[in-house]
């Protein structure tokens, strides 16, 4: 693996990942999605960063995945399971929404998309 790939990519998608968190969560759904007195961007922006390398990781050590609209599937799908598991949790002690949760689920989806088109661009500029 190419650690300047790697990083790189990783930045990109933590970046996107920010960016499309604050226009879906921030803006778009912010009446499904208060924000807390106690939100802390800079956990946030951390969580996304780490997301972006997740994903970088997978796509330069494991999968090889270079092209955007490869990326675009990748993305997806990791971004179907992460949304769904990340759901069922939030979920096991309190009452279920269960039309919130499909929105956050397809929100995950879209937003993991579109990091993993991304860092798949940013992939094969790079290399």
């Amino acid at each position: 693996m190419n650690a300047k790939t790697f990083l790189l990519a990783g930045i990109a998608g933590g970046i996107i990942d920010f960016l499309l968190g604050w226009i879906f969560y921030g803006m778009l759904f912010k009446e499904i999605y208060p924000e807390s007195e106690n939100t802390n961007l800079v956990f946030i922006f951390l969580g996304c960063m780490t997301t972006g390398f997740f994903i970088s990781y997978i796509f330069n050590q494991w999968a090889s995945i270079s092209k955007p609209i490869t990326g675009l599937k990748g993305g997806a799908v990791i971004g179907f399971f992460t949304g769904l598991s990340m759901n069922l949790y939030m979920y096991s002690n309190r009452a279920v929404n269960y039309q919130n949760m499909v929105i956050d689920v397809v929100i995950t989806i879209v937003i993991l998309a579109v990091m993993g088109a991304v860092i798949a661009m940013v992939n094969g500029k790079v290399k």
